[in-house]
């Protein structure tokens, strides 16, 4: 499965493994597998973990948990009670081991738990942003990624320009099309 990580902040991307969280509710974790692959491809440990599904029912919480800790804090509202408690309650475990080897490579071990962790620090840590309004939700319609706006201009619409900013140019560019031909006829 290949996993998308465009939001500038780790518990952002663990959001986003369901996809239109308003609407169809795309689950992008289906399974315990897909867990441990998605964090060994966000980088939080070397290796996929066998997680088991008492693991994926925990990080499923987890993640509901952030994404009502992180809507609130967009919208500019205090965080739910629970989700927060949640939330930082998976942040006071222990996170993964990060280690360097003679060779200067990093090594990142630990179970699921530690890596929740981890996702979890991170999303506390937006709190930490001098300004809020640079997490902004995706303007495309059907998309509920969230992301962390750096650009220069503090512009940026999309979520990510390899889907939903390739979308809205095409349809924009076919819009244009259309009027030039319906002016010109």
């Amino acid at each position: 499965m290949k996993f998308e990580f465009v939001a500038g902040n780790l518990a952002l991307d663990f959001i986003a493994t369901v996809a239109e969280w308003t609407s169809t509710r795309l689950e992008r974790l289906p399974d315990p597998a897909a867990l441990g692959e998605w964090l060994a491809d966000a980088g939080l440990l070397d290796a996929p973990v066998r997680a088991t599904r008492r693991d994926l029912e925990q990080a499923r919480a987890e993640r509901e948990a952030l994404y009502a800790v992180v809507r609130a804090l967009i919208d500019g509202a205090p965080p739910p009670a629970a989700d927060l408690a949640v939330v930082n309650a998976a942040a006071a475990r222990i996170p993964p081991v990060v280690r360097v080897d003679r060779e200067g490579r990093v090594h990142r071990a630990g179970d699921v738990a530690a890596a929740l962790s981890a996702i979890a620090r991170s999303g506390l840590e937006l709190f930490d942003l001098p300004d809020h309004d640079v997490i902004r939700w995706c303007a495309d319609a059907s998309c509920t990624r969230a992301f962390i706006d750096r650009s220069r201009g503090r512009r940026r619409r999309w979520c990510g320009m390899a889907g939903c900013g390739d979308r809205a140019k095409a349809a924009a560019y076919r819009r244009r099309r259309r009027e030039q031909a319906s002016g010109t006829t």
